[in-house]
């Protein structure tokens, strides 16, 4: 038994390499300036959108290129900066075993104009960092001032949003994450994130349409199908809910409260069989679910 436990776990060890690669991915891009020449020492900071994961610094060649791999799946904003060239920045999504590429073009900027966006960055990354710590108040203010001396920074903003939601001050929030989807409207996750606050708030039409502009960005991620689903269903369109709902569990098979809000669609367009087949479905998913005991009751119910 102790030889096989060897075998196995020697076994593992050298399958890991190989796997490793598989379930990450990369960013590659190249720079230039605004007439197309490369750009060499351009820093490129990939910062990852969940604050837990950190940020990675790194630089281009000479020629302009750059590239950085073995990221986990997710969205990240990808900020490039040179002296004497105005700073840009931009959201994009990794995939497992893919390269997401970029091509920027930078522009260059006034020496008192490079001072201010400096000192915003250092500002910006002073609040990442306070963020991550958990000093949600202190993050905030660190993010206010990088917005007083840069405000066409839609991540200042974004990431301004994040601080305010974590202290529940849902006002504050809701106009930062406004602002970063004026700023950068291709931004999925300003607009999931302002389509929360808003449906949090009641507001269903407007969150409505920003769930939907987030789809239009990427239509392969489930959460937003299902926030999209919910605000529907608060607007009295359960048929159209039923679809976002549908979108969601198709993306992600095990996606649970989805389950449960197509059961209860079905339940109400007397599709008892469908119904029956999403609600044990839910159960079979999250037994211990605090909707569980409603489930086991509309079961009963459809079953008699």
């Amino acid at each position: 038994m102790l030889r096989k436990s060897i075998i196995l776990s020697c076994l593992i060890c050298l399958l890991l390499p190989n796997l490793w690669p598989s379930v990450q991915g990369k960013i590659e891009g190249t720079v230039t300036d605004s007439n197309g020449n490369p750009l060499e020492k351009v820093l490129i900071t990939i910062t990852s959108l969940k604050a837990s994961e950190g940020h990675i610094n790194i630089k281009t060649d000479k020629k302009g290129k750059f590239v950085q791999v073995g990221l986990w799946p997710g969205r990240y904003q990808v900020s490039l900066k040179k002296s004497g060239y105005t700073p840009v920045s931009y959201e994009v999504r990794v995939r497992i075993a893919e390269a997401t590429k970029l091509v920027v073009k930078m522009v260059k900027a006034e020496e008192a104009i490079e001072r201010s966006l400096s000192q915003a960055d250092r500002l910006f990354l002073k609040g990442y960092k306070l963020y991550e710590q958990g000093k949600y108040e202190e993050a905030a203010s660190a993010y206010e001032e990088a917005t007083k001396l840069s405000s066409t920074q839609w991540g200042y903003f974004f990431n301004l949003g994040l601080a305010y939601k974590k202290l529940n001050k849902t006002e504050e929030a809701m106009a930062s994450f406004r602002k970063a989807v004026e700023l950068n409207p291709d931004s999925f996750s300003s607009n999931k994130e302002l389509g929360e606050v808003l449906g949090k708030g009641g507001n269903y039409e407007e969150a409505r349409k920003h769930f939907q502009r987030a789809i239009e960005i990427s239509s392969d991620e489930p959460g937003a199908f299902y926030n999209l689903g919910v605000c529907l269903m608060n607007l009295g369109e359960s048929v159209e809910a039923l679809s976002a709902f549908l979108n969601a569990v198709e993306i992600k098979e095990d996606y649970v409260e989805a389950y449960y809000q197509i059961g209860t669609i079905y339940i109400g367009q007397n599709r008892t069989e469908e119904a029956v087949m999403n609600l044990e479905k839910f159960l079979e998913l999250a037994p211990e679910h605090e909707k569980a005991p409603i489930a086991k009751q509309l079961l009963d119910y459809l079953k008699k």
